[in-house]
């Protein structure tokens, strides 16, 4: 009688599932399902406080563009680096360049405007085209803005150069910095 008892426990001392409970089989089988409910009644009781894990960058930041040799005492120019949110695509990196008392592009050459020019040497460049404003001015400032980075730019060269927008060629580089010393 006592054995026919103990089949009949075996049977009905289920989950609503099928799982065995703990006590089976001399109590070493715990189950997924109990040991998930263990789990979160513990995270309930005791929230664990997670740290927001640093900033990858130090964007927005900003870095001084200095002119290189035989270009007047003046020129100089600056680059803001800051991320941006896009309608399309999600987040991406801005950069913008404001350069002044840049000489006019043909009395240095066969160049009829002025690029911002990034690089990651041997890995990836951007370029783009800087406007003069106001235009028709003697010394224009020169402006732009290139809002599509999606790589790093923590290691490259920011620059303005030269560019000839009949053969789209760059000339040499007239500003420069490095993202290092962007603030």
């Amino acid at each position: 009688m006592l054995e026919g008892l103990n089949v009949w426990h075996k049977r009905h001392i289920r989950g609503w599932r099928g799982e065995e409970y703990p006590f089976e089989k001399g109590g070493s089988t715990i189950k997924k399902p109990l040991l998930w409910i263990c789990v979160l009644l513990l995270a309930a009781i005791f929230p664990v406080a997670v740290q927001a894990a640093p900033p990858e960058s130090k964007y927005p930041c900003s870095l001084i563009l200095s002119a290189k040799e035989n270009m007047p005492v003046n020129a100089k120019g600056v680059a803001l680096v800051y991320r941006v949110l896009r309608d399309v695509g999600g987040e991406r990196t801005s950069l913008s360049i404001h350069a002044q008392y840049l000489p006019e592009p043909a009395s240095l050459g066969n160049y009829d405007r002025y690029e911002g020019f990034a690089q990651v040497a041997g890995e990836i460049s951007w370029r783009f085209r800087l406007h003069p404003a106001p235009a028709g001015t003697e010394n224009p400032t020169w402006a732009g803005r290139i809002d599509d980075i999606t790589g790093p730019l923590e290691r490259a060269s920011v620059q303005v150069r030269l560019s000839n927008s009949t053969t789209n060629t760059l000339g040499p580089i007239v500003l420069e910095s490095v993202m290092s010393k962007c603030n």
